[in-house]
């Protein structure tokens, strides 16, 4: 077994023996000590996002950052969003609209050619907040990841700002 595949899976295990650990503590607990991932920065600025040191959750979480003032998403609406895009395994900044400074648009929420963490994940979100979506593999790009940016079986860290929020039809 080649160096690389050997240490991927002896990080899967590693992380399949943590999660087994991780007890009923999740990315949204807010408990001291717990897997929640920190994000810094003002509403409508590049996010600083900090993932914990802990195993990657394996269903998809949520947590509103900021809970924005305006229309709240529906299936069917278009959301105009900024991002920025964390490997939690890798901790490292993959993308962000900011620093192409145009905002990227979903649409229609819950059909949109997007990642299915991102079609379920948003339904709710309020135009001009922010929010932290941890999307699992099976959530995000699975198997196939987007080599050579996103890896194979890649647990990814969204913190998405709603920029706006316009109704269907």
């Amino acid at each position: 077994m080649p160096s690389a595949a050997r240490s991927l899976a002896l990080t899967l295990l590693t992380l399949g023996v943590l999660t087994a650990g991780c007890g009923s503590k999740s990315a949204n607990s807010g408990e001291p000590g717990s897997c929640q991932v920190q994000v810094s920065g003002a509403q409508g600025s590049k996010p600083q996002v900090t993932v914990p040191d802990c195993a990657a959750p394996t269903a998809l979480e949520t947590r509103d950052v900021i809970t924005g003032t305006g229309a709240a998403a529906k299936p069917g609406d278009t959301l105009l969003t900024q991002y920025t895009l964390v490997d939690w395994s890798t901790k490292k900044l993959i993308q962000s609209s900011y620093d192409g400074g145009q905002p990227f648009p979903v649409t229609p929420l819950g059909q949109a050619q997007v990642i299915p963490a991102w079609n379920e994940g948003l339904v709710g979100m309020k135009q001009g907040g922010r929010r932290v979506l941890i999307a699992p593999p099976d959530k995000a790009y699975g198997p196939a990841g987007v080599p050579p940016d996103i890896q194979p079986n890649a647990t990814l860290v969204f913190v998405i700002d709603a920029v706006k929020v316009t109704a269907a039809g």
